[in-house]
């Protein structure tokens, strides 16, 4: 199997998002108050506590628009956080049952047949498969219920360059 890590959404976006910056949609963010479990931050990959200030907004996680570049509601916290580091674990965001983890291609368009709703405990073991394939670049992990961008995962710096992934 395949090294990987889990990569979350990239500091610059957050930054440009907590500076008054609008979303993929050239919309400013929405500030809502958390009321508890059920609003993962993607950018430190935790979940936002109730009471707490959060921004919700469109986020398209590719570098460009193209028919595949997938545009959804996401969160982030209104503070400032820190950037998710423990890569090699599954994130605490990730808390789920199953998640939709799939696989995209160096010119981010889905690999078709790669997609497959995933027990929470064998998103490593899949993904890991994945990134073996030929043609598959990195992997999303989106909601599999509402198919919201959870967080990106690449083979480790190690087995690939290391990199921002927008």
């Amino acid at each position: 199997m395949t090294d990987i890590r889990f990569s979350a959404m990239p500091t610059a976006d957050a930054e440009q998002l907590w500076n008054g910056g609008t979303d993929s949609y050239g919309f400013l963010p929405e500030t809502m108050v958390s009321d508890g479990p059920g609003h993962p931050c993607r950018h430190c990959l935790g979940n936002i506590d109730a009471g707490e200030e959060l921004l919700v907004f469109a986020y398209r996680p590719f570098p460009e628009m193209q028919p595949y570049a997938e545009t959804g509601p996401i969160f982030l916290h209104k503070r400032r956080c820190e950037r998710y580091q423990a890569e090699e674990i599954v994130p605490p965001v990730l808390s789920s049952t199953d998640y939709i983890v799939r696989g995209y291609s160096d010119n981010n368009r889905i690999v078709y047949g790669t997609g497959a709703v995933t027990p929470t405990r064998d998103i490593p073991a899949y993904a890991g498969g994945l990134l073996q394939r030929p043609g598959i670049a990195y992997v999303h992990v989106r909601s599999a219920r509402n198919n919201c961008f959870q967080c990106r995962i690449e083979k480790a710096p190690d087995s690939r360059e290391a990199g921002a992934f927008i």
